[in-house]
């Protein structure tokens, strides 16, 4: 049994195919293409690079597989939840609803952020979670949510946010101070290999609001650094070190609440290698590889194959 899935986010054009029986993914995707110094892209830019990519993207993964697909799923909205919206989806749904038709197979609606977990529990083999409920962190240039995720009959799994950023996002926030020090967008892995640089550390103290954090104020503070002469490597490890704080004020405020769940991380900012091993080793939490952490379509392809009820090969 074959199954595709298809995203179409603000980053990334994405498509993939799981092989049930085998358990393996193949994947193809292709960032959308960003101007030197701009810090993302208009919604009608985005479908237009998708409607552009999404063809190049779908032949390269079936040239290299040949197979029809048993079912299709997509990601058509970023969350499963009202007013949830962003025209950029609809490039991937009318292209799954096509495939759909045209083929005569089943079409599997998803929303991007379930499809972030899902590919992080395959890639971090614990697919078995999604019969328990778990706690999953959702690190992304547009998402910095944790969510209470259980079981849930009609979508495979429900994930309610209970704790979150109430500004901006941490893939914002290292996006803006990437571009600030002439990276390209999207800058996290350039972020990062900047900061492994530094000839310092900061040990900084998160904005906490309950179990929500505040990043905007470390935006001006890493401007202010940098405006003063601190070295670009610093000002990386500084913005790095901050997301860090915040990130683990949230992972210990929900620790004391649900002391005994096992902690998932998914999103592009999950990547990070700092971040996976503060993480790893205080919580056991478990991550995706960064092919599966970033913007990508395996996890709706996993998705589309438990939908269909193919479980027992599925986990």
């Amino acid at each position: 049994m074959l199954y595709l899935g298809i995203d179409t986010s603000n980053y990334t054009t994405s498509a993939a195919l799981y092989l049930c029986e085998q358990g393996t993914i193949l994947q193809e995707k292709k960032l959308l293409p960003v101007k030197n110094g701009e810090k993302g892209l208009r919604q009608s830019d985005a479908v237009f690079h998708h409607t552009v990519q999404l063809p190049q993207v779908l032949d390269a993964l079936f040239s290299a597989c040949g197979q029809k697909p048993d079912a299709v799923g997509v990601s058509v909205f970023p969350r499963r939840a009202e007013c949830s919206y962003m025209p950029c989806f609809l490039v991937g749904s009318a292209a799954a609803h096509a495939v759909s038709a045209a083929m005569q197979i089943p079409c599997a609606e998803f929303s991007h952020q379930e499809g972030h977990i899902a590919a992080a529990l395959y890639s971090a083999g614990q697919l078995e979670l999604i019969h328990t409920p778990f706690l999953a962190f959702h690190l992304s240039g547009g998402t910095t949510e944790a969510l209470l995720v259980r079981p849930d009959p009609a979508h495979i799994f429900s994930a309610s946010c209970i704790a979150q950023s109430l500004d901006l996002k941490a893939g914002q926030l290292i996006d803006r101070v990437g571009v600030m020090l002439g990276l390209s967008f999207p800058c996290g892995a350039q972020l990062e290999k900047l900061s492994e640089k530094a000839d310092r550390h900061f040990h900084l103290r998160p904005t906490m609001k309950g179990m929500d954090c505040c990043l905007s104020g470390l935006e001006n503070q890493c401007r202010t650094l940098y405006e003063k002469g601190e070295t670009p490597e610093n000002v990386a490890r500084y913005c790095l070190d901050g997301v860090l704080a915040a990130v683990g004020g949230m992972a210990a405020a929900l620790r004391e609440v649900y002391p005994t769940l096992p902690m998932v991380f998914s999103g592009g900012v999950a990547s990070n290698g700092a971040l996976r091993d503060c993480f790893r080793d205080k919580y056991g939490a478990f991550f995706a590889e960064p092919a599966f952490s970033a913007d990508n379509a395996a996890g709706i392809a996993v998705l589309t194959a438990l939908k269909e009820g193919n479980q027992s090969y599925a986990l």
